[in-house]
């Protein structure tokens, strides 16, 4: 057996795409709120990131989850998470609170991206609701460094429910944040229809929070011109997880794989990675919910039903992601 000394030594790759952190410190933010710090138990640099980066954390029961960093870009020394607990969901957050603690040695993937900030951006807007706050500090982070002009709108039921109130001190004071509270006595609850009433040239939109907020947020940029309006869900809309089978594909499709020419069928009540994977055809997969890319395979021919919330429409010509996409007739081929 390992030795916690020998585990130790240097962060290590696990497998492929992930590292051995050791957790620094757990910290409370908010109401239900922790932050967990991670470094490298070798006191080595950890790999660079990119502000709206997540990683996935491998918890103790065996379940992996996502989410985003939220400490400055600019710092190589650590990763920070921040994770309401959330006593409704799939358990995720319920381990997180419950089962880690500091001087933990734990697996996480390394960083990555599907909610970068715009290059050629003259101003951004940062929507945040409650915890969706983590992938937009960041941001806010890496703009102030960048010199970039932002504002950020933070949405939280009352202010004990608001994190990182010590590290936005200094923003705010810049007058570049701005407190949303929606409990009766406080009068400053955002109006998304007025804030984003006029797109301005230059100007980006990034939102990020709950599934209500995120349709508002949604609903008041409709009108923003193609790519400067920007999201992340961290959990998928009910509503939208399973779209209805088309009837191209009622019987199933024939999926082959383009290196082997091995073909596996996939019924129309079987879910895509599982079939891949039963019949030995390795994807890795995450969140399971279309939120991460982790299952993300190019596909050559064929058409398909996406029911992801993470690929952009010029993506979805060439990409699926086979832990909720579906082939939509059939035969399909995929590029593994």
């Amino acid at each position: 057996m390992d030795t916690l000394l020998e585990r130790e030594e240097a962060v290590q790759e696990v497998e492929a795409g992930t590292l051995d952190v050791r957790v620094r410190q757990v910290r409370y933010e908010g109401k239900g709120i922790n932050s967990y710090e991670f470094t490298s138990p070798s006191g080595n640099a950890l790999p660079r990131f990119e502000a709206g980066s997540h990683i996935d954390v491998h918890l103790k029961n065996g379940v992996i989850r996502q989410y985003s960093l939220c400490n400055s870009p600019a710092e190589r020394n650590r990763y920070v998470i921040a994770v309401l607990k959330d006593e409704n969901g799939r358990g995720g957050s319920r381990a997180v609170h419950e089962s880690i603690g500091a001087g933990d040695i734990l697996t996480i993937s390394k960083p990555r991206n599907h909610f970068a900030l715009a290059k050629d951006a003259k101003k951004v807007l940062l929507i945040a609701g409650g915890i969706g706050v983590t992938p937009l500090k960041a941001m806010a982070h890496e703009l102030d460094i960048q010199g970039v002009d932002f504002e950020m709108h933070y949405c939280a039921r009352n202010p004990d429910a608001a994190a990182f109130g010590e590290e936005f001190a200094d923003i705010k004071r810049a007058g570049k944040l701005h407190y949303h509270f929606d409990d009766d006595g406080f009068g400053n609850r955002l109006d998304l229809r007025e804030l984003l009433r006029t797109p301005e040239p230059g100007t980006h939109v990034y939102y990020c929070g709950p599934a209500g907020f995120m349709a508002a947020c949604s609903d008041a940029a409709s009108h923003w011109p193609k790519g400067t309006v920007h999201f992340e869900h961290f959990k998928a809309p009910e509503q939208a997880k399973r779209a209805p089978v088309s009837t191209d594909s009622e019987g199933g499709c024939d999926v082959t794989i383009a290196s082997t020419g091995k073909v596996v069928h996939v019924a129309p009540d079987q879910n895509f990675a599982d079939v891949l994977n039963e019949a030995g055809v390795a994807v890795p997969t995450s969140c399971c919910a279309g939120l991460c890319a982790t299952c993300k395979v190019r596909y050559l021919e064929g058409e398909v039903e996406h029911n992801d919330f993470i690929l952009s429409e010029d993506e979805r010509q060439e990409y699926l992601t086979v832990c909720v996409s579906r082939p939509a007739n059939k035969t399909l081929v995929l590029d593994l």
